[in-house]
């Protein structure tokens, strides 16, 4: 019994060997239709709104980041219970990367009800759609279960801001589980998207030096102040992350941080700490090794801290769990 106890010990402090059973064919014989149909419908929401695979990226990281890939993002909050999708780093979460989740999981509950999980869709959506803008293919499993839990007060922490320190980054990714390697390859998903004037804005307008901050460009600089220049009025305003290629997914968003085109303040910050800078360099001139850690990375990120049996359920929707009563 000692030598139980002293297992079950190891075992508890290390949450990764505690996985569940994952496989790529987990829905062979109960929904065979599942790849097929994700597919499909990814495709199609992605040729008609094309920023879809950058929202859905965003929104794997929001969910797998806080207690694992399980969908907890995608509840709703409710009179008694707000949940992590209103924490205030949710809020410009895009709602196309919502809804594609969404349509997925309608179609597949009309041909398996009742068998398919949310989270399991977020991950293998997120999965097609990096392949869709030029990724590279990530390996993932399936069979995980949807959570129970959606609580707005353990998001804080778990997520990292734009404005954060190096060590104060660093250190919550290692809280993940994933080493500054695998931090910098996860940055890559820069390369696509956009972000907010809001998240920038210090850094473009609160400077002495009206040329633009020293570790920008300063044409990049200037005209990223005029594209900014109504954002407290216009919230939505925004730019995109990699100026150059914001539709590709490549290594052009490490290229040009070594050039001054780093649009955040920890863009700026993860191409010249002494942690991390060999590794941008390494990126930006070799897309392969970006690609295969990234890809690696996005495996572990996926499998990490998994829901299984009571821990979970298959949600019937994604934003209410399945006891909900109105």
């Amino acid at each position: 019994m000692k030598f139980f106890g002293l297992c079950l010990c190891i075992l508890l402090s290390f949450p990764y060997l505690l996985q569940a059973n994952l496989s790529s064919d987990y829905y062979t014989k109960t929904c065979p239709e599942f790849e097929q149909t994700l597919v499909q419908i990814v495709t199609d929401k992605q040729i008609a709104a094309p920023t879809t695979a950058a929202g859905t990226l965003r929104l794997f990281f929001h969910d797998c980041m806080v207690d694992g890939c399980d969908a907890s993002i995608l509840v709703a909050s409710t009179p008694r219970k707000t949940s992590e999708r209103d924490a205030d780093i949710n809020h410009s979460l895009p709602g196309d990367a919502f809804d594609v989740i969404t349509r997925i999981k309608t179609a597949v509950e009309l041909k398996c009800p009742n068998v398919v999980s949310c989270s399991d869709i977020l991950v293998g959506a997120t999965r097609s759609l990096i392949t869709m803008v030029g990724g590279p293919r990530v390996n993932v499993k399936f069979g995980r279960k949807d959570s129970l839990v959606s609580d707005m007060n353990r998001v804080e922490g778990k997520l990292a801001r734009p404005n954060m320190t190096m060590d104060h980054i660093i250190s919550i990714f290692e809280s993940s589980g994933l080493t500054v390697q695998e931090m910098v390859a996860l940055v890559g998903a820069h390369t696509i998207g956009f972000s907010h004037c809001k998240e920038f804005a210090s850094r473009i307008f609160n400077k002495s030096d009206q040329n633009g901050p020293v570790e920008m460009n300063t044409k990049y600089a200037a005209e990223l102040r005029k594209l900014c220049a109504n954002y407290t009025k216009d919230e939505e305003m925004s730019a995109f992350n990699d100026v150059f290629t914001p539709g590709k997914f490549d290594n052009m968003y490490y290229k040009n941080l070594k050039h001054g085109y780093g649009l955040l303040q920890s863009d700026h910050a993860i191409a010249f700490d002494n942690r991390t800078r060999s590794l941008v360099d390494l990126y930006a001139e070799n897309e392969t090794a970006f690609f295969d850690a990234f890809a690696k990375a996005m495996e572990k990120v996926s499998e990490k801290n998994v829901k299984t049996g009571k821990l979970g359920e298959v949600r019937r929707r994604c934003d209410q769990y399945n006891d909900y009563k109105g």
